[in-house]
């Protein structure tokens, strides 16, 4: 199957957060993936980070990856 969208990013709900803001700021608008899936696990919610990925069109990749650098460097991780 083709996509003509690619996975820039793969971490917590607040970088992804600050991502999609920044990416938003120069015009990308990202997709955001959640697959955190209630009721499988047996414990409290806040045990599990949540894991969120983004997505960008093919096209915007160019200009969004310094962006996911940029934060991922000023966030040290």
């Amino acid at each position: 199957m083709e996509t003509h969208y690619t996975k820039i990013f793969t971490g917590s709900f607040i970088i992804a957060q600050l991502i999609q803001s920044r990416l938003e700021d120069i015009g990308i608008e990202p997709i955001l993936k959640d697959d955190f899936k209630t009721g499988l696990r047996a414990v409290l919610v806040t045990d599990y980070p949540r894991l969120i990925e983004i997505y960008v069109h093919n096209d915007e990749l160019e200009k969004a990856v310094p962006v996911v650098e940029n934060v991922k460097a000023e966030m040290q991780i």
